[in-house]
């Protein structure tokens, strides 16, 4: 079936079950996009607390994002202004140090058509490795961190981060430059993307 518009295409998205048989409380796509989007968000995919709700980000994980995004969940959550499209658009279920790797098929699947319907996408957040590695291919470093500490190469197009989990408050202070350099940096685009 042919696409005719981003609703049409959001619709398709939803209803996909492609991989159901290898989700835990199966297949629930959470995904928010506009044909006016203006920055798109591409994480991971969604926790537990987040398939229940139905809710992007609705955990402290997103609390966090928003933080470094330097908007509320007013702005956050139009997505008119903010798409937020991960990886994986289903609960994956959790393994042993937390939630699972997201679905291989839903990137390959939809990515690309979600994308052509949002033509004023400024800036696109590429948060955790998993994106990273699916956009940047090998311009991305061996590490997270590196990736991250080199994200003026990926500038205007992408910006990368770390996943804004509580869990990762550690590495926050291991990487101070972090807070110094890349957020103020990631807020003021994010502004400019919203005007």
């Amino acid at each position: 079936m042919v696409s005719t518009s981003m609703v049409h295409l959001l619709e398709e998205v939803r209803a996909c079950k492609v991989c159901e048989p290898h989700l835990p409380l199966g297949a629930k796509p959470i995904l928010a996009a506009s044909a006016k989007s203006r920055i798109l968000l591409i994480g991971q995919a969604p926790g537990r607390k987040v398939h229940e709700t139905g809710i992007a980000w609705n955990d402290p994980s997103g609390d966090n994002l928003r933080n470094w995004l330097g908007i509320n969940k007013e702005l956050f959550y139009n997505p008119d202004l903010v798409a937020i499209v991960p990886m994986g658009f289903c609960y994956p279920g959790s393994g042993k140090s937390g939630d699972l790797p997201p679905r291989p098929e839903c990137a390959p699947l939809w990515h690309a058509k979600l994308l052509e319907k949002m033509p004023d996408v400024a800036l696109t957040v590429l948060i955790g490795r998993y994106a990273q590695g699916y956009y940047l291919k090998d311009r991305a470093y061996k590490t997270l961190t590196e990736t991250v500490q080199h994200y003026k190469e990926y500038l205007p197009q992408y910006l990368p981060l770390p996943h804004p989990s509580p869990r990762n408050r550690i590495w926050q202070r291991r990487n101070p430059w972090f807070e110094e350099e890349v957020l103020p940096e990631l807020k003021q685009r994010v502004q400019q993307a919203l005007k």
